[in-house]
């Protein structure tokens, strides 16, 4: 299939040289470490704690079970004894309820989530949520209404500094098409896509080896950010426009990223749960590495593991520069949707310094979804939050493209992050009283 792009878009330093060859390492604890699982790594419900204070849990265990359709299980990624459920640090949410478990026993081996036919409970059972950073629970996704066309497998990797998905589309190339293969079988989707951006070369010769045994498209993809971005990637491999409000399946289309398919391999063929995954771990460390992590090792021991910081630390960001979110505290756990962790010292830092908006326009061109965030700021910064509701507000994916390009520093993502915020707070108070 030809290449049809998508507007906007930004070109910034990808800084993926110090990992992108590096392959993936197994994180090793030791008897007496502790984890941290939190019972939120996912849209929807938190997951209720199925465990109690001083139990003894078994790698793979569930520990967290998920509380509605739109949430997700949780399991133990270690072998050892509940220390208490707590709350632990959070990124975005500040502190959240957790597990803690301190190892008793260092084990490989897991407990198999149950035997089930429906193949939709199986995700579920494993507790599988996108692992692109989204974190929606898979088997909603999975349980589209409506006949599917297109499976997409997202293989971008446009975040800069990132090369977790890259290391495990070289080393676990059949096994993320064996999951992607599962998909499309499942739900009968007629046409199988993986999409991959050019700066991955080795990637893609690793999936133009196994064209022979399994009958997909291989579309190589611009360098842009976000190419990533899930409206951006359909644009760009099958040139169909997701409304505005809408999910893909509207226009006949699922995307899923590499990870999430090998996810789903090791759910239906190894009954394994989703107790760990690829992190990448650069920026000022003395050995940046991908690292393949137990779900709730703190951050601060991955540092650790990396020969510790180079330099006096300024900043750290779980995720992507673009899209992540800087830490308070190092205890923070990894989680389902932790990505990456950046290092930054001060000299790594840009001057953000701002300024009043020059109406140089650049935003407008950046925005992948065709808005106008200089006059979106404005509304913002008034507080004008229904005329912003107009301009399309909800339509940000917060991609950082504006505020990256911005000559005058404006905050402009963040303002838009809070806007929606409040709309969204708006339109349930409205639901809600006119019950």
């Amino acid at each position: 299939m030809p290449y049809f792009g998508f507007k906007g878009g930004i070109h910034p330093k990808y800084n993926k040289e110090k990992t992108s060859g590096k392959q993936i390492e197994k994180f090793n604890l030791n008897v007496g470490d502790e984890v941290v699982i939190p019972l939120i790594q996912h849209i929807g419900a938190p997951a209720e704690a199925v465990v109690k204070k001083k139990e003894t849990v078994k790698r793979g265990q569930l520990i967290g079970k998920s509380k509605g359709f739109v949430s997700s299980n949780i399991h133990s990624s270690v072998t050892g004894e509940v220390v208490n459920i707590e709350n632990a640090p959070h990124p975005i949410m500040g502190s959240v309820p957790s597990v803690r478990i301190k190892v008793t026993e260092i084990d490989d081996d897991f407990v198999p989530i149950d035997e089930v036919s429906k193949f939709q409970d199986k995700v579920l059972a494993a507790g599988i949520v996108g692992l692109g950073g989204a974190t929606f629970p898979s088997h909603v996704k999975l349980s589209p209404p409506k006949k599917i066309d297109y499976l997409i497998i997202n293989g971008a990797e446009c975040e800069p500094y990132l090369t977790c998905d890259h290391r495990l589309m070289v080393e676990k190339t059949a096994e993320i098409l064996k999951g992607a293969k599962l998909i499309q079988s499942e739900l009968e989707i007629e046409k199988l896509i993986i999409g991959i951006e050019k700066n991955k070369p080795d990637a893609i010769s690793a999936f133009e080896s196994l064209k022979g045994e399994y009958d997909f498209e291989l579309i190589p993809l611009e360098v842009k950010y976000p190419q990533g971005g899930e409206k951006q990637l359909i644009k760009a491999t099958v040139n169909r426009v997701v409304p505005e409000g809408k999910l893909p399946l509207e226009v006949g289309v699922i995307v899923h990223n590499v990870g999430t398919c090998l996810a789903v391999y090791e759910a239906c063929e190894m009954r394994k749960p989703l107790l760990e995954r690829v992190v990448t771990i650069t920026g000022a460390v003395k050995e940046p590495k991908n690292l393949l992590v137990p779900i709730g090792v703190p951050v601060g021991k991955l540092i650790e593991a990396c020969g510790g910081p180079l330099g006096n630390i300024k900043k750290i960001v779980m995720g992507g520069p673009m899209m992540g979110f800087a830490l308070f505290n190092l205890d923070t756990p990894v989680m389902k949707g932790t990505s990456g962790i950046i290092v930054y010292r001060d000299t790594d830092l840009p001057d953000l310094s701002m300024n009043n908006c020059i109406r140089c326009g650049r935003c407008v061109e950046a925005c992948p979804m065709g808005l106008v965030p200089a006059i979106m700021e404005q509304f913002s910064v008034n507080e004008m939050y229904e005329r912003l509701s107009e301009w399309h507000v909800l339509n940000c994916i917060e991609c950082g493209c504006c505020s990256y390009v911005c000559p005058s520093r404006r905050p402009l993502v963040g303002y838009f992050k809070t806007a929606k915020r409040e709309i969204m707070n708006m339109m349930r108070q409205k639901k809600d009283a006119a019950k």
